[in-house]
């Protein structure tokens, strides 16, 4: 009588799970490296410092308002950039524009959230898209960076007045209310989509902002940690660590960074997929045992050139295959050059795509 035979899984499979333990192995080790300890701390004690405890318990959106267009205005520059510009011409604040508001201009575009498209305000030339009230406009006289700034904090003062009511926390609140039956992930969505058509405001940006506010009111705010915990911010670092390190090729999603990172089974669904799989705890106790978020900044900082900066165009040839020995991922990493990239295999991105999905 034959032996019963063990039922063997498909060749593609085996090497799938092969491919995203390798992957889970090389992030922990990142994070090991790379992982801030005291991230959950940090970003608390810095919202308090900045007085944003006190404006999420009082309600105060003309402050969280203030806050959140700094934080937009470091998109496209150096921080270093961003606050020397700042600091030397200061920003608009919520009231400043209700006054202006105030004095009825006559451009139509200014009368609510839905009217402020395509306004087109350009600070060089100091033409727009309704150049027979450009004179009267408020918009124009406040000092910021460039013209696109100046149409973001308009755009952003409309979305907080006329959606959320005039009542940031309120809004976060019952967009995560209405999302409860989607988790966590399902809920930071809900908050991120509606936000996504504030102009000039990029994905990677607006994700970091909504997820320190999420994170650092936690204290005051018990429900939105969690949220704030998913929230995963992608930026060229971190998608070209994924990429060097030979992770996307392995899971059969290559991809040029951009828009495909936060796509089906992109670069943020392979952060969340491995996060789960990393208990967040044995970096710090306090923290959630699934915290994407710490593993994504845990990444950069492996990375940055303001942190570890170990991994970046600075320190490897992006030409050819990284040579750094000293490397703590060296024996893990698969050296891929960041340039010459080819996409991989249709079918191969379908049925690792299918994976993804269905572990997340």
């Amino acid at each position: 009588m034959m032996a019963a035979t063990r039922p063997t899984r498909p060749a593609a499979q085996l090497s799938n799970a092969r491919n995203l333990q390798h992957t889970v192995d090389l992030v922990r080790k990142a994070c090991l490296i790379g992982g801030a300890r005291h991230f959950l701390n940090d970003t608390i004690a810095q919202f308090e410092r900045r007085g944003l405890m006190a404006a999420v318990r009082t309600r105060n959106t003309a402050d969280l308002f203030a806050w959140l267009l700094e934080m937009f205005s470091f998109q496209g520059v150096s921080d270093r950039v961003a606050e020397s510009y700042i600091k030397a011409n200061g920003s608009v604040g919520w009231h400043e524009i209700t006054s202006g508001l105030r004095r009825k201009p006559p451009c139509p575009r200014l009368a609510n959230y839905w009217m402020f498209d395509r306004c087109g305000y350009d600070k060089g030339s100091g033409c727009c898209s309704e150049p027979e009230h450009v004179q009267a406009c408020p918009l124009p006289r406040h000092r910021l960076r460039n013209g696109r700034l100046n149409q973001t904090a308009y755009s952003l003062y409309f979305f907080l007045r006329d959606i959320a009511g005039s009542d940031l926390v309120g809004w976060i609140d019952r967009r995560l209310a209405s999302a409860e039956a989607a988790g966590p992930v399902g809920q930071a969505e809900a908050l991120v989509e509606p936000m996504r058509n504030v102009f000039g405001v990029s994905d990677k940006i607006l994700t970091m902002s909504l997820s320190t506010l999420l994170l650092g009111a936690g204290p005051l705010q018990p429900n939105w940690p969690g949220v704030g915990a998913q929230m995963i911010a992608i930026d060229t670092l971190v998608h070209n660590f994924l990429h060097q390190t030979g992770i996307l090729g392995r899971l059969g999603v290559e991809h040029a960074y951009g828009t495909r990172c936060y796509a089906e089974g992109g670069c943020s669904d392979i952060v969340r997929l491995v996060s789960a799989s990393i208990d967040a705890r044995q970096f710090n106790a306090a923290f959630p045992a699934d915290f994407p978020r710490f593993v994504q900044n845990a990444i950069w900082r492996f990375c940055a050139a303001d942190a570890l900066g170990i991994c970046n165009g600075n320190m490897i040839d992006d030409r050819r295959p990284c040579q750094n020995v000293a490397c703590r991922l060296y024996v893990t990493c698969d050296h891929v050059a960041a340039k010459g990239r080819r996409p991989a295999d249709a079918s191969h991105i379908y049925h690792t795509k299918r994976l993804v999905k269905s572990l997340i």
